[in-house]
């Protein structure tokens, strides 16, 4: 599996913002320069993050972007997901009927179990242990 860039994009956006002050906010040309994001990718992340919550923006002289909750409750998992999907690393640990073969091979289980253990990893993984290294790469 391999996630795509503008979900890496999207996680560098998010380690960004959650060293950013509580109450600050970040202009998306200044994230954009800083992770060497292009500006017009970023626009599509920032809006699906929007949606999924992530994150709040405001426009006018004092807008921006900020999260839209503590980087303690924001998980890799969440990010990933809000840009890419649900993590797969074959179709059928989501749809077991699209397979013939999925009550007798082998792989399924294996499949099923690594998507599994993968989930549980990124879902345990905060952006809280990123904030902690405030303002090193801002």
């Amino acid at each position: 599996m391999q996630i795509t860039r503008q979900a890496d994009y999207a996680l560098r956006t998010i380690i960004y913002l959650s060293r950013l002050g509580a109450d600050e906010k970040a202009p998306t040309s200044l994230i954009a320069k800083k992770q060497q994001i292009p500006s017009s990718f970023l626009a599509k992340i920032i809006s699906q993050l929007s949606v999924a919550g992530i994150i709040h923006t405001s426009r006018g002289a004092h807008g921006g972007v900020s999260l839209a909750k503590s980087p303690k409750e924001i998980s890799v998992l969440e990010v990933v997901e809000a840009i890419d999907g649900p993590v797969m690393l074959n179709e059928c640990t989501q749809n077991p009927s699209i397979c013939v073969f999925t009550k007798d091979c082998p792989m399924h289980v294996i499949w099923c179990d690594a998507r599994k253990e993968l989930v549980t990893k990124l879902e345990m993984i905060t952006f809280e242990q990123f904030s902690n290294e405030k303002r090193a790469s801002l």
